[in-house]
């Protein structure tokens, strides 16, 4: 399959710009090169009809979130949330660099997205975005009235290390340490710390993810080998999969999770529950947020977010 040509256009102007691999930097030099590459790849931000930065009490003190209501919304209509969990391998990213896309996400879904800063590593290791992630949707649950937010209607989700991230809440949402979800929107998710499928040896260079980028995000998160088999951080390692939420799962082809990504959307059909599996077979990992140079990113994100309000339409 050949890959997408505004993909290809975005490796062909990182090698022209001699940024060097992640992998090669130190977590503070990714967190830099990260945030100086956003003007760059991703488009304006579309207007919604709110947005507001706030906190919520955290296990190591507060969280920083960010509330956004979909354009077209009333102040006083109470809308469905989706708690939104950036990516960036639990080592950059943060409100603003998926900006972006969470406002494109309200509004094609016509929702409250809020999304979560969580403790990043090395600083913070696993399972401190679990805690984190686990604390913010306590409070929007919690606090649903107050936000003009339907409790009925939570859903998970997020992109690469944010799609792991929703992918554990909605399991610890199943066994009832976590209020009720009823969608996890898993976006090239990681879900397996072992780093053991075959596209580890598929995809060793010439783009943004590679196995030795995401070998080097893992061991920040999760040093201690041992507990990468845990399912908090690797969710496909969970014993039973069965009674999660509706999921909509998207993979990557050209993109070193992209086998465990299916494997993950293939254990929630054989566990019992109601999975939609997009496979974008020409784009590389991370092209959501790169709408500048990828249009199929927009399709892709509006994509997700018709499959959870359609959800939400179902009751």
């Amino acid at each position: 399959m050949p890959i997408d040509p505004g993909a290809q256009s975005v490796l062909d102007l990182i090698r022209q710009l001699g940024r060097p691999p992640i992998h090669t930097l130190t977590p503070a030099e990714a967190r830099e090169a990260s945030a100086k590459s956003r003007a760059i790849l991703q488009p304006e931000p579309a207007e919604v009809a709110e947005v507001e930065d706030m906190e919520c009490p955290g296990p190591r003190g507060p969280i920083r979130l960010r509330r956004y209501r979909a354009a077209g919304t009333s102040a006083a209509e109470k809308l469905p949330c989706l708690l939104y969990l950036h990516g960036g391998g639990w080592v950059i990213g943060d409100l603003d660099s998926h900006d972006q896309p969470c406002r494109t996400l309200a509004n094609a879904a016509r929702c409250c997205v809020i999304a979560v800063d969580y403790r990043m590593a090395p600083e913070h290791l696993y399972p401190a975005a679990v805690e984190d992630c686990a604390a913010a949707l306590r409070f929007v649950a919690a606090q649903a009235e107050a936000l003009r937010l339907d409790p009925a209607r939570l859903a998970v989700g997020g992109d690469s290390a944010g799609g792991n991230l929703a992918a554990v809440l909605a399991i610890m949402s199943r066994d009832g340490s976590l209020p009720p979800v009823g969608f996890q929107m898993l976006l090239y998710p990681a879900c397996d710390m072992a780093a053991e499928y075959p596209a580890y040896q598929r995809f060793t260079e010439g783009l943004i993810l590679t196995d030795k980028t995401m070998r080097w995000f893992i061991d920040h998160y999760v040093p201690e080998k041992a507990r990468r088999y845990e399912w908090q951080a690797s969710p496909l390692r969970a014993a039973s999969l069965a009674g999660t939420a509706t999921a909509y799962v998207m993979t990557a082809g050209y993109d070193p999770l992209v086998d465990e990504g299916i494997a993950y959307a293939k254990r929630l059909e054989a566990d019992g529950v109601r999975v939609t599996h997009v496979h974008m077979a020409d784009q590389i990992h991370a092209f959501l947020t790169m709408g500048k140079f990828i249009p199929a990113s927009d399709l892709a994100l509006r994509h997700a977010a018709l499959s959870l309000a359609h959800h939400w339409a179902q009751g």
